[in-house]
């Protein structure tokens, strides 16, 4: 597959057509897979046309997203954080860069190399993203601010240019006298800002009385799915760390469409080839969405994640097409912190954290400026509704001294996400799950079943006491089909919880009349 990003390949995804239509669906097996998550546009009502500059932004931005998470994949566990957000601390803290140090960060963050003209262009973009958001089934807000030491000499320039330009309110701070006060009037903006699911980003010690500026973005996102997720499907089931290990987590459950003929109609844009799957799920009319890669193997994230790039994801975006599926999604809560001084600094940006090499003299005209720290913070929650997300960055600079139709797609391992706005193709945020669960990754002892037959009379019992587990039978392993045990009718006796079986042991046991064909069972976690 073609991972080259060509010019035009992000413009190209604002402008698919993607109104959906209904499709029939064959049912298929259950393939177990890893998830690699992509946000990105749902249907375009309309083509959007935007600059040249906006487009080539979009583009830089992209591509410092998917290296960014490269760099933070190499590190275990769950992944969060808004490449938007950085980009727009950055974008203000690179109108005072000068000399090689904005060199080095036009490369890494892909920012135009006329900065005039660039913060322009970031400004054009900020708007472009925030218009026709703020709907009943979609909020975003996005939020810039400076905090500037009172009496030093920032050039008016620069501070115009925070203030026209990137909309960022500038707040004058005595961080020589009290430092700790302004770290927590910046907590608080933040918190604030992103309704209070960003907290205490900035850690005590890390603003002193050298620090002259602090710059900081925010940015909040609250959308509804399109089509919600019944919370009367979501169950308690495996979710697989690896080809090994398990955990218990709330999946959701999105059944197909022929199973409610009222809603046909109600198809999703798919694609799939031998090593993945691809699904997106839009958000409330079709302002933005969420597209998923999941591979075949249950192991695969880590290839997968080799082969992320703007044209890899931009080739997948336009192989797909309408079709109806379901859906399994787990239902998750994720939050994540980085210092991001050491990780930019090796991406290609050493000179704006070395002290005599940076050169930020566009913010006072003097030499005496570095970056002394860049944090971010991220949190995100998906469940039955919707998604809910919101980050914030901060950096501080300091004076020197300082194919056929689908089969279910079961997202029950390890994924990959990004929130993408439909209108300029800008990632928003991005992140990484390979536990939802706040238990150990470890297997998960089950209780065993024990099957008597007595004549016509089946006996399903286990150990006692099984209090958090419930026995559930299906006529097949699809995956879809198990129920309960005691919602059905077929019971001679129900006794889930009692302590003494028709055999006197010490079981929990339940009866019922000998199935004629094939009947599977199960124990899963309550």
């Amino acid at each position: 597959m073609n991972t080259e990003l060509r010019k035009g390949d992000i413009t190209n995804w604002t402008k698919r057509d993607m109104r959906l239509s209904w499709c029939p669906l064959q049912r298929r097996r259950t393939i177990l897979q890893t998830l690699l998550v992509i946000v990105s546009a749902c249907a375009a009502l309309r083509p959007i046309s935007l600059a040249a500059q906006v487009q080539d932004l979009v583009a830089g931005n992209t591509v410092f997203a998917l290296n960014l998470y490269a760099q933070l994949s190499t590190n275990s566990g769950n992944i969060f954080f808004s490449p938007h957000s950085i980009s727009a601390c950055m974008a203000m803290t690179y109108a005072g860069a000068r000399s090689n140090t904005a060199v080095q960060m036009s490369q890494i963050f892909g920012f135009d190399t006329n900065q005039e003209q660039f913060a322009s262009t970031f400004g054009q973009l900020q708007n472009e993203i925030e218009s026709d958001q703020q709907t009943n089934a979609i909020q975003l807000n996005i939020a810039n601010a400076l905090w500037t030491q009172v009496g030093f000499p920032f050039l008016p320039a620069f501070l115009e240019t925070a203030s026209n330009q990137y909309q960022a309110g500038v707040n004058q701070a005595d961080f020589t006298a009290n430092p700790a006060a302004v770290a927590q009037a910046i907590n608080d903006w933040v918190a604030q800002k992103t309704k209070h699911k960003i907290q205490n980003i900035v850690p005590p010690g890390d603003i002193n009385s050298r620090t002259r500026v602090v710059l900081a973005n925010a940015i909040y996102f609250n959308g509804s799915w399109t089509y919600a997720f019944a919370e009367t499907n979501t169950s308690i089931q495996p979710f697989y760390v690896s080809s090994t290990n398990q955990v218990e987590v709330p999946l959701m459950h999105q059944p197909l469409v022929d199973l409610y003929p009222a809603q046909h109609g109600r198809a999703f844009n798919y694609m799939q080839t031998a090593d993945f799957q691809a699904l997106e799920l839009p958000y409330g009319s079709n302002q933005l969405s969420m597209v998923l890669l999941l591979p075949t193997r249950i192991d695969g994230l880590a290839q997968l994640e080799q082969q992320l790039s703007p044209g890899f994801v931009s080739n997948v975006l336009a192989r797909m097409y309408p079709e109806e599926v379901e859906i399994f999604l787990p239902r998750f809560t994720n939050d994540s912190s980085f210092n991001l001084t050491t990780t930019l600094s090796q991406m290609g940006m050493p000179d704006a954290f070395t002290p005599g090499l940076a050169d930020f003299s566009g913010m006072d005209g003097m030499n005496d400026l570095f970056l002394s720290f860049v944090l971010h913070k991220a949190w995100v929650q998906v469940d039955e509704a919707g998604t809910e997300a919101a980050a914030a960055t901060v950096g501080g600079a300091t004076t020197s001294g300082f194919s056929p139709g689908p089969p279910p797609f079961r997202a029950d391992h390890p994924f990959v996400f990004l929130i993408r706005d439909t209108q300029t193709g800008n990632l928003l945020f991005l992140g990484r799950v390979t536990n939802p669960s706040k238990s150990p990754a470890n297997p998960v002892p089950v209780p065993g079943l024990t099957f008597r037959r007595p004549g016509n009379i089946l006996t399903v019992s286990w150990p006692y006491p099984s209090t958090p587990w419930t026995l559930q039978q299906s006529p097949d392993l699809s995956g879809s089909n198990w129920t309960s045990v005691a919602s059905r009718g077929a019971l001679l006796t129900q006794l889930p919880f009692s302590s003494i079986s028709a055999d006197g042991t010490n079981n929990n046991f339940i009866q019922m009349l000998a199935p004629a064909g094939n009947l599977f069972f199960r124990l899963i976690r309550q």
